[in-house]
């Protein structure tokens, strides 16, 4: 099989958010304006409630369901319940912390990094039940290569969807705040040297000066990498969504008593427990 992205740039498949409680995280993407997908549980011991966009990409919160078969997962070295448990050890409970990028050839990508020195482990297939909106189920396959800066805390991981459910997503992509899709993937670093080259290699993609950074593009979205001080590593720390209306967005926030601060074209709206990155939304018609 011949991956499709070879020749450009990545695309973004989906971001993941630990989280501590998926109940919590629920209550909070729903507050915000988000349809939350059922809950949909990994064999290795994971929780998630997954909330889908109409460009195809999706935000997976994610939570620790079966201790034991966690514990089990990382015994058998499962790259994604370690990765997650020690993100959570180094960064707490709530967070952001990695970005998938979509693959339709996890062993070519697995390869890849092995070959570029970002490998974070062995290459790592299941399955999970997926139910829709109107309770019809499936089976959703996946196939997952991974990879990390050598002391990061944030990790990513190539995606290949080896099953799509049969079931329709329609529903769930349609959002009371009238997010249509992910623009951009917000992140800063202590060496944005070393930072941008590492998510350069990892994307197949140019960096690119930016306003107040380095930008490194995807097929469908930005990676946008802000100089910090606080470790030399990216620390993922903000998802920015086209929405088609800021002003009904801002609406909506407001009438449910959500903090959020407007600037100009950006709605900036904090983390609080259940969202653990900052969410911006921004006007694209």
């Amino acid at each position: 099989m011949t991956n499709n992205v070879q020749a450009g740039p990545r695309a973004l498949d989906h971001v993941v958010l630990p989280t501590a409680d998926l109940a919590v995280a629920r209550a909070r993407l729903s507050s915000l304006g988000f349809t939350v997908a059922p809950v949909g549980v990994h064999p290795f011991g994971t929780v998630n409630a997954c909330v889908y966009l109409a460009d195809g990409t999706f935000l997976e919160p994610l939570a620790v369901g079966d201790a034991a078969a966690a514990d089990r997962a990382v015994s058998e070295s499962n790259v994604f319940v370690a990765r997650d448990r020690s993100f959570r050890a180094a960064r707490g409970d709530e967070g952001f912390s990695a970005v998938v990028f979509a693959s339709d050839d996890a062993d070519a990508d697995h390869r890849e990094f092995v070959e570029a020195g970002v490998s974070a482990g062995p290459r790592l297939d299941f399955s999970r039940p997926f139910v829709d909106a109107t309770g019809r189920a499936d089976v959703a396959s996946f196939r997952l290569a991974f990879a990390a800066e050598p002391a990061g805390d944030a990790f990513f991981f190539a995606c290949e969807r080896a099953n799509a459910p049969r079931v329709d997503r329609s529903a769930l992509q349609i959002h009371a705040n009238g997010v249509r899709r992910v623009v951009a993937i917000e992140a800063d670093a202590g060496d944005t040297a070393a930072a941008s080259a590492f998510l350069s290699t990892l994307a197949r993609s140019k960096a690119e000066p930016a306003t107040d950074g380095v930008e490194v593009p995807l097929a469908n979205a930005g990676f946008v990498l802000r100089a910090a001080t606080g470790g030399d590593n990216i620390r993922l720390g903000g998802i920015v969504f086209a929405v088609g209306d800021l002003a009904a967005a801002t609406a909506l926030l407001a009438g449910r008593g959500i903090e959020h601060d407007l600037s100009g074209h950006r709605l900036v709206i904090p983390p609080a427990p259940g969202q653990g990155t900052a969410f911006i939304f921004e006007e694209q018609k």
